[in-house]
C-alpha cells in the first residue's frame, strides 16, 4: 500500500503538466440564420441534439488526436437532412411512417478555425447520400453523424475545405 501513496503525488505532478503542455480546441457550433428557418419544421429539439452532436465528436476527435490544440474551431451548420422523419415532422405530417419513411440525409457545415498562432483558416464539409440505396443504418441523422465524423476526421488531419 504504501508503493501506491509515492506514486499518487507523482500522477498528480504529470497530469498537471500534461494538461499545461496541450490545452483542447475550443469548438464553438451554431446554425445558420438561413437554415433556422427549416430547423424550425426539423423541430428545435432534434437540430440543438444535432448542434449538440457535432460539438462532441469534434472535440472527442481533436483531443484524441492531439491536433488543432489551443485551436478556435467556430462551425456553422448550414443545412441538415434526416434519413427518417424527426419528431416534428411527424406531429406536422401524420401520414409519415417513423421506420419506413426514408430518405437522403446528411449535413453542411462551414466556419473558421483560428490556431494557437493567430492563422485563420476557412471550414467547409458536406456529405449527403447520394440515393436511397446508400442509407445505411436505423436512426434519424444516420448520415448527419457519418458527415459530423468524416469532418472531424478531416479536421485532425488538417484538410478543411471538401466541398
Amino acid at each position: 500500500m504504501r508503493h501506491f501513496a509515492f506514486l499518487a503525488p507523482l500522477a498528480a505532478a504529470l497530469a498537471v503538466a500534461g494538461a499545461a503542455a496541450a490545452q483542447p480546441s475550443a469548438v464553438i457550433v451554431t446554425v445558420s440564420p438561413d437554415f433556422a428557418k427549416t430547423a424550425a419544421e426539423l423541430g428545435q429539439r432534434d437540430v440543438q441534439q444535432q448542434v449538440d452532436d457535432l460539438t462532441r465528436t469534434v472535440q472527442r476527435t481533436l483531443t484524441a488526436r492531439h491536433a488543432l490544440d489551443g485551436a478556435r474551431i467556430e462551425l456553422v451548420i448550414t443545412d441538415l437532412k434526416p434519413n427518417r422523419p424527426t419528431i416534428q415532422q411527424l406531429n406536422d405530417k401524420p401520414g409519415l411512417d417513423m421506420m419506413r419513411s426514408i430518405s437522403i440525409g446528411g449535413a453542411a457545415v462551414e466556419g473558421t478555425i483560428t490556431t494557437a498562432t493567430g492563422e485563420v483558416q476557412p471550414v467547409k464539409y458536406d456529405y449527403y447520400s447520394n440515393t436511397l440505396a446508400d442509407v445505411q443504418g436505423f436512426t434519424t441523422w444516420q448520415d448527419a453523424s457519418t458527415a459530423f465524423d468524416r469532418l472531424a476526421r478531416n479536421l485532425a488531419e488538417g484538410r478543411y475545405i471538401k466541398r
